[in-house]
Protein backbone atom coordinates (compact mmCIF):
# COMPACT_ATOMS: atom_id res chain seq x y z
CA UNK A 1 0.00 0.00 0.00
CA UNK A 2 0.94 3.61 -0.57
CA UNK A 3 0.33 6.44 1.88
CA UNK A 4 0.35 10.11 0.92
CA UNK A 5 0.70 13.18 3.12
CA UNK A 6 0.18 16.64 1.67
CA UNK A 7 1.30 19.99 2.98
CA UNK A 8 1.71 23.56 1.84
CA UNK A 9 -1.78 24.90 1.32
CA UNK A 10 -2.94 28.22 2.65
CA UNK A 11 -4.34 31.64 1.89
CA UNK A 12 -2.66 33.83 -0.71
CA UNK A 13 -3.56 36.92 -2.67
CA UNK A 14 -4.14 36.78 -6.39
CA UNK A 15 -0.84 36.85 -8.23
CA UNK A 16 0.96 35.11 -5.39
CA UNK A 17 2.61 31.73 -5.19
CA UNK A 18 2.36 28.56 -3.14
CA UNK A 19 4.17 25.25 -3.22
CA UNK A 20 2.39 22.05 -2.30
CA UNK A 21 4.26 18.94 -1.21
CA UNK A 22 3.16 15.32 -1.23
CA UNK A 23 5.29 12.79 0.61
CA UNK A 24 4.77 9.15 -0.31
CA UNK A 25 5.53 6.16 1.87
CA UNK A 26 4.86 2.45 1.87
CA UNK A 27 5.09 0.58 -1.44
CA UNK A 28 6.60 3.48 -3.32
CA UNK A 29 8.40 1.17 -5.74
CA UNK A 30 5.00 0.30 -7.23
CA UNK A 31 4.02 3.89 -8.06
CA UNK A 32 3.52 4.48 -11.78
CA UNK A 33 2.40 8.08 -11.65
CA UNK A 34 1.52 10.81 -9.19
CA UNK A 35 -0.67 13.79 -9.65
CA UNK A 36 -2.48 16.71 -8.15
CA UNK A 37 -6.21 17.17 -8.39
CA UNK A 38 -8.39 19.93 -7.04
CA UNK A 39 -12.01 20.30 -6.10
CA UNK A 40 -13.77 23.63 -5.82
CA UNK A 41 -17.03 23.97 -3.88
CA UNK A 42 -19.89 22.54 -5.88
CA UNK A 43 -17.63 21.24 -8.62
CA UNK A 44 -16.17 17.90 -9.57
CA UNK A 45 -12.62 16.97 -8.76
CA UNK A 46 -10.35 17.75 -11.71
CA UNK A 47 -6.82 16.90 -12.72
CA UNK A 48 -4.35 19.75 -12.28
CA UNK A 49 -1.02 18.11 -13.10
CA UNK A 50 0.47 14.67 -13.37
CA UNK A 51 3.96 13.19 -13.52
CA UNK A 52 4.82 9.62 -14.47
CA UNK A 53 7.60 7.44 -13.13
CA UNK A 54 9.43 8.21 -16.38
CA UNK A 55 9.21 11.93 -15.73
CA UNK A 56 6.56 12.79 -18.30
CA UNK A 57 4.22 15.56 -17.24
CA UNK A 58 0.87 16.89 -18.29
CA UNK A 59 -1.22 19.80 -17.09
CA UNK A 60 -4.74 21.10 -17.22
CA UNK A 61 -5.02 23.86 -19.80
CA UNK A 62 -6.08 26.30 -17.09
CA UNK A 63 -2.75 26.00 -15.25
CA UNK A 64 -0.26 25.62 -18.10
CA UNK A 65 2.52 28.14 -17.82
CA UNK A 66 1.67 28.90 -14.18
CA UNK A 67 2.00 25.57 -12.34
CA UNK A 68 4.91 23.14 -12.36
CA UNK A 69 4.88 19.58 -11.07
CA UNK A 70 8.18 18.03 -10.05
CA UNK A 71 9.52 15.23 -7.91
CA UNK A 72 12.42 14.49 -5.61
CA UNK A 73 13.02 10.75 -5.76
CA UNK A 74 15.42 10.84 -2.83
CA UNK A 75 12.67 12.27 -0.62
CA UNK A 76 9.80 10.33 -2.25
CA UNK A 77 8.06 13.66 -2.62
CA UNK A 78 6.16 15.35 -5.42
CA UNK A 79 5.74 19.11 -5.53
CA UNK A 80 3.32 21.47 -7.19
CA UNK A 81 4.72 24.96 -7.61
CA UNK A 82 1.84 27.34 -8.22
CA UNK A 83 2.60 30.83 -9.51
CA UNK A 84 0.39 33.69 -10.65
CA UNK A 85 -2.47 32.27 -8.63
CA UNK A 86 -6.01 33.29 -9.49
CA UNK A 87 -9.19 33.21 -7.36
CA UNK A 88 -10.45 30.39 -9.59
CA UNK A 89 -7.55 28.25 -8.38
CA UNK A 90 -9.24 28.08 -4.99
CA UNK A 91 -10.15 24.60 -3.80
CA UNK A 92 -9.02 21.55 -1.95
CA UNK A 93 -5.96 20.07 -3.59
CA UNK A 94 -5.47 16.33 -3.42
CA UNK A 95 -2.36 14.35 -4.14
CA UNK A 96 -2.85 11.02 -5.87
CA UNK A 97 -0.74 8.01 -6.73
CA UNK A 98 -1.42 5.26 -9.25
CA UNK A 99 0.38 2.06 -8.39
CA UNK A 100 0.69 -1.59 -9.24
CA UNK A 101 -0.43 -3.57 -12.25
CA UNK A 102 -4.05 -2.92 -11.32
CA UNK A 103 -3.50 0.84 -11.30
CA UNK A 104 -4.77 1.25 -7.77
CA UNK A 105 -5.40 4.87 -6.86
CA UNK A 106 -4.43 6.32 -3.50
CA UNK A 107 -5.52 9.77 -2.34
CA UNK A 108 -4.04 12.11 0.19
CA UNK A 109 -6.16 13.88 2.78
CA UNK A 110 -6.30 17.12 0.82
CA UNK A 111 -5.00 20.60 1.53
CA UNK A 112 -6.96 23.83 1.18
CA UNK A 113 -5.77 26.54 -1.19
CA UNK A 114 -7.59 29.86 -1.07
CA UNK A 115 -6.75 32.70 -3.43
CA UNK A 116 -8.25 36.05 -2.54
CA UNK A 117 -8.94 38.73 -5.13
Amino acid sequence: QVQLVESGGGLVQAGGSLRLSCAASGSIFSINAMGWYRQAPGKQRELVARITSGGNTNYADSVKGRFTISRDNAKNTVYLQMNSLKPEDTGVYYCSAVSGIRAAITWGQGTQVTVSS
